[in-house]
């Protein structure tokens, strides 16, 4: 970590986003530690799994201030305990570290103001019809010419069995340009006056690492992947609003997030950008319940290497992280990732890779000499073969030790690349709910492919400290579900892919706990119930151990505690 001391007028020029506020950070820990009162909180009668193997299990802890004072049994910890001390008795729930999700788009501000037309959350089914009438009344309130956009489709959890078209859309309105974009974020679909608006007919040709999808005739279907949505980026209009305004939206957005975080466990979340000065607003006033690792886009990080700036500037309330994924391929879920084998559905396609070679060892050397936690979304052998190349010609011109460079998603995997991702040191996060919300959408690829994708058991088989990445909003975060999903390897259809990559529950609770917190260079803080760390723990209606698999995801979260302090209570 860089330990030069910026003055708060330095800082400001660092970042839009507001790397300034990390500036007060470390004199704001010690304040706060150094206020911390004698009185302890026992947690008792409790079935604690520790996620730390010199003590898996135990029956209560110690916590003061923050951090957790002893693990133990009831009698050891009731020995320890100062006289004042406050007890919550569990009565047999079963306690676990908090969990940690490695990669996730946290956007409260879609949540609270955009129009969402599928669940954020959990498996539900709408119709075409309720998409097309949200945005219908979406667009009687907005003056013609200005963008009408829906947000959390999913092409295949829809009643009518099949896509949306930009049919469905003209019937929206032939007045304002209309959008509906795909959960995954690597596709959109339009109507015919977005298309009109943007250029595009059925004579625009694909530019590299995108499509303009057509239909059997050769007419725009309205589907747009990957490197083409950018031609509607500078078309249309949208809302204004004042400076005032634009950050009150972030702040309430920011705030609204951090509550859903830990209603499901989450106290440790891996942000993809978003807005610093918001999530410091409201840490200030009490809001932050979740510790955020955060991660800048590329005009950011550009701020930060001149300003010299390194991964693990802060503390661990808000910490500067990674660097935001840098795209190298398309998107799993919506069937656009690199494949070298090709997709047997659309013959001669191979997914679209977003980056050349030279372009990508460029990034990652200009990164890595930085000290700047590399991170790329990398979904295919292609992509993935292509990072790791870029890594090991970096490290050969400018070695690093414990680099631990981040590959988003990392799903599809062989032999070759398990042993270069060892050698990397590289930490894979793969998508943890998919197995259980997104079973539909395998057997566009067939179970060979699924059985090297997500490939949990062959990482940790192969010694990597695999981590734990949801990829909200693509896919839910309830990090329940996603255990569920690593174990049984069972979608929400009853249909199992992949079963050869199963991992136990034990191995699923370290993924997304202890493994997360290694994936940020911050083990020795976090990730496990340990004398000493952090005290992030998530108290649970049943044990995942011992229910049938099949229910995990049912468990409910009784109560979340971030740092000693309750942060959500069902």
């Amino acid at each position: 970590m860089n330990r030069r001391t910026y003055s708060r007028r330095e800082l400001i020029g660092l970042t839009a986003l507001g790397i300034v506020a990390a500036s007060a950070l470390p004199r704001r820990l010690s304040a706060a530690i150094t206020a911390a009162g004698p009185q302890d909180l026992i947690v008792r009668n409790a079935n604690v799994y520790t996620v730390d193997a010199r003590l898996a299990r135990a029956e209560a802890f110690a916590i003061r201030g923050s951090q957790f004072i002893a693990v133990g049994s009831n009698a050891e910890i009731a020995a320890l305990a100062s006289k004042d001390a406050q007890v919550f008795d569990a009565q047999g729930m079963t306690i676990v570290p908090g969990f940690i999700d490695c990669h996730n788009h946290p956007i409260g501000e879609t949540l609270l103001y955009e129009v969402v037309v599928g669940n954020p959350f959990d498996v539900e089914f709408v119709t075409i019809d309720s998409i097309v009438d949200k945005l219908i009344a979406k667009a009687r309130q907005t003056p013609p010419g200005y963008w009408i956009s829906g947000f959390f489709y999913d092409d295949t959890k829809v009643k009518d069995k099949r896509p949306l078209n930009i049919r469905d859309l003209d019937r929206v309105s032939k007045d304002h340009p209309v959008t509906v974009r795909h959960r995954g974020g690597h596709t959109g679909f339009y109507n015919s006056k977005a298309l009109e608006l943007a250029g595009v007919t059925r004579d625009t040709r694909d530019p590299p690492g995108g499509t303009f999808d057509r239909d059997a005739n050769g007419n725009l279907s309205g589907r747009v992947t990957d490197k083409a949505l950018a031609v509607f980026d500078k078309v249309g209009m949208r809302p204004k609003f004042s400076a005032q305004e634009e950050q009150q939206r972030r702040r309430n957005g920011a705030a609204h997030i951090s509550r859903e975080f830990v209603r499901y466990g989450l106290t440790s979340v891996h942000h993809e950008d978003g807005d610093l000065a918001s999530l410091e607003e409201i840490r200030d006033s009490g809001e932050l319940l979740h510790r955020v690792n955060f991660q800048l886009n590329d005009t950011d990080l550009e701020r930060m290497i001149t300003a010299g700036i390194r991964s693990g500037f802060g503390d661990e309330w808000l910490r500067i992280g990674a660097t935001r994924e840098h795209t190298v391929d398309g998107s799993f879920s919506e069937r656009t990732m690199s494949w070298s084998a090709g997709y047997p559905s659309r013959p001669g396609y191979k997914g679209n890779v977003t980056q050349t070679q030279e372009a990508l060892d460029a990034w990652v050397e200009r990164v890595h000499r930085a000290r700047i936690q590399i991170n790329c979304h990398a979904n295919g052998d292609v992509a993935i073969d292509m990072m790791l190349k870029a890594v090991a010609r970096a490290q050969q011109l400018f070695p690093i030790k414990d680099a631990r460079p981040k590959i988003t998603h990392c799903t599809l995997v062989n032999d070759d690349l398990l042993r270069r991702i060892k050698a990397a040191g590289a930490v894979p996060m793969p998508f943890t709910s998919y197995a259980y919300y997104n079973a539909d959408k395998f057997h566009f690829y067939g179970e060979e492919f699924m059985s090297r994708a997500m490939a949990f058991r062959s990482f940790i088989d192969a010694g990597i400290a695999v981590a734990a990445g949801s990829d909200f909003y693509p896919g839910p975060f309830a990090p329940l579900m996603g255990m569920q999903g690593m174990v049984t390897r069972t979608g929400w259809n009853g249909e199992k892919w992949g079963a050869n990559q199963r991992i136990t529950v034990a191995e699923a609770l370290r993924v997304q706990t202890l493994n997360g917190a290694h994936a940020s260079h911050e083990e020795a803080i976090k990730g496990s119930i340990t004398p000493g760390k952090l005290a992030d723990f998530v108290v649970l209606s049943a044990d995942p151990h011992t229910v049938s698999p099949d229910t995990i995801k049912d468990i409910k979260v009784v109560r979340t505690v971030t740092g000693g302090k309750t942060v959500y209570q069902a």
